[in-house]
């Protein structure tokens, strides 16, 4: 059919049996040969192995798939002859074609400008698996990069995907400097709902448009440039932060314009909700016990609940025996399939030592982990939603006057006292009708669905006394240093293991935060953009962020004129004026 019209269609097409009956030893092999008929026209596919008591061909039946790969094994002679001469004709045809389509690069995410702010940014960029720092850094396609990233969400009209690489000293590289830079994708390689028509089809949209012809032009061939032309790296000139909120400990909020208060009810509460995309993150907080089992006078996170739109429910908790839970719509799910989950409205993300990610359509993130008995939060929300958010994490408009905002949209001093913050965070208690939590307990059942949603008889410490007899004091002051939230839930809790975990999260915020807005003062990276060499001249320097040098020079027996180097200003723009030789 016609690119991007509705008479585009994919179609799944069984080709040919290597070999049937097979003995099940584990591994098989075969010398390739050239496949008969014209099937060696298809350059990309995938294996399966089946029980031998099924038809060849038959779909929709239990199977172990290979991975897509390249079929450069089957391909016919004229490929075997002069491989060059195949892949520069393949090359030049996919250049023609790609003239012929629209150009996606105008609506794709910019990239994030560090190696820092791809790393913090969850809710909009995940790892990309074929670069991954965590993994040793074994970056193939990518000579020169350490990690790449890849934007969660397709682009909304042509369902395009975004790529993000960058070098050991946290610098984007970009193609225009180096083969090794991120390249941008036609085709999303995890693909974009509706999923079933091009160039939405996970995996294989993405080879079609962008991995087979990447083998054509660089791999095969020397016609790399071409590639490189059609998918230049974007830079980050236009990229904005997120913003985060955390809560952690005997709950501590830091708030997404960066004010930090205490909140110790015990019920279930909004902690941001968005009329932009009807967002809504929801906290469970239950009574923290002392190491012997009594219940102390601080509570902890216990589970959160979100939506946004009409996306799938997550819920992620503590279960009754302190074991973390996920939640998709009320049913309890495992991650031992599968790390990485593709569902309605929102991408979910587990690592092996359960932090999860949950990533939304609009780019908003939510990130959880167990530490302590207690669930630590973050939530990271883009540029767009300033100005659309209430809750416990205050409305997102870079002033702390109005953190405290009530439902009724009154509000109250940044200097109110722990008692007017506990009537501050009572008021964000949610109703059973607008809960999103799961009570599938007896315990949940009678102490929160029953229950009034913020129970108004527990009455917390807010001024935990600190006795230089007691013992603990000591070693919680080494423990601690000066962070008060670690002090705090050393005394409440008597337990340095619970300190010590709110410790972690308060720094891991602190850090967090300063990853993704490198200088608070400019409240961005400023990227002045990319700068090429002159004709006859070359040029020593690929970073292209605020303060970085770029300097240059001409080849013998060619004199400069313009600026010998120029600098990144505040302003955005180079000093100097463009050289020439």
């Amino acid at each position: 059919g016609d690119s991007y019209s509705e008479n585009w269609l994919a179609e799944w097409k069984y080709l040919y049996t290597l070999a049937r009956e097979i003995p099940n030893t584990g591994k098989f092999s075969f010398i390739p040969v050239p496949a008969k008929g014209n099937y060696s026209t298809w350059d990309f596919g995938i294996l399966r192995i089946t029980p031998f008591n099924y038809s060849d061909g038959q779909s929709n039946i239990p199977s172990v798939w290979s991975s897509e790969h390249a079929l450069a094994w089957h391909l016919g002679k004229d490929f075997r002859n002069d491989p060059n001469a195949w892949a520069t004709a393949k090359c030049m045809e996919w250049d023609r074609k790609e003239e012929k389509l629209p150009d996606f690069m105008e609506e794709i995410i910019d990239c994030p400008c560090t190696l820092a702010q791809a790393r913090a940014d969850t809710g909009r960029f995940h790892t990309d698996y074929g670069c991954d720092i965590e993994k040793g850094s074994v970056c193939t396609y990518h000579p020169g990069a350490v990690h790449c990233v890849r934007a969660v969400q397709a682009s909304p009209k042509y369902g395009a995907g975004q790529q993000c690489c960058y070098d050991s000293t946290g610098t984007q590289i970009l193609t225009r400097d180096s083969t090794g830079g991120s390249t941008p994708d036609r085709g999303h390689d995890w693909g974009s709902p509706p999923f079933m028509k091009p160039p939405r089809i996970p995996g294989f949209s993405h080879w079609l448009y962008d991995v087979i012809s990447f083998y054509y032009c660089c791999l095969w061939s020397d016609n790399c440039h071409l590639y490189m032309k059609k998918r230049p790296s974007s830079d980050c000139r236009t990229y904005r932060p997120p913003r985060a909120a955390s809560a952690f400990g005997d709950p501590h909020f830091l708030t997404f314009d960066g004010l930090n208060f205490t909140f110790k009810g015990q019920g279930e509460y909004t902690l941001v909700e968005s009329d932009l995309t009807s967002l809504r993150v929801q906290g469970r907080t239950q009574q923290a016990r002392f190491p012997n089992g009594t219940g102390a006078q601080v509570t902890g996170l216990s589970a959160v609940a979100m939506q946004e739109n009409n996306s799938d429910v997550i819920e992620v908790r503590y279960s009754e025996d302190l074991n973390l839970e996920v939640l998709l719509n009320q049913k309890v799910i495992s991650f031992s399939e599968q790390s990485w989950m593709d569902l309605k409205g929102l991408f979910l993300h587990s690592t092996a030592d359960q932090n999860i990610t949950v990533m939304f359509s609009s780019g908003s993130g939510v990130e959880i982990r167990g530490s302590g008995g207690f669930l630590t939060l973050t939530v990271l929300l883009p540029e767009k939603f300033m100005n659309h958010t209430q809750g416990l994490f205050g409305v997102m408009n870079g002033n702390t006057e109005d953190e405290y905002t009530f439902k009724n949209k009154t509000i109250m001093s940044i200097n109110a006292s722990p008692q007017q913050l506990f009537e501050f965070g009572a008021n964000w208690a949610v109703e059973n009708g607008t809960s999103l939590f799961t009570y599938d307990t007896d315990f949940l059942v009678n102490n929160f669905f029953y229950a009034e949603k913020h129970n108004a008889s527990f009455l917390p410490v807010f001024f935990p006394y600190e006795d230089p007899a007691d013992p603990l004091v000591k070693e919680m002051v080494s423990l601690c240093d000066s962070d008060p939230f670690c002090r705090f839930d050393v005394l409440t809790t008597r337990s340095l293991h619970v300190g010590s975990c709110t410790r972690l999260s308060h720094q891991n915020h602190k850090l967090l935060v300063e990853n993704l807005e490198p200088d608070m003062s400019l409240l961005l990276v400023i990227s002045c953009g990319w700068l090429d060499h002159p004709t006859n001249g070359r040029k020593n320097g690929t970073n292209y962020l605020l303060g970085s040098t770029i300097s240059f020079t001409c080849n013998e027996d060619y004199e400069l004129t313009g600026s010998k180097e120029r600098i990144c200003q505040v302003t955005g723009a180079w000093s100097g004026d463009a050289p020439s030789c």
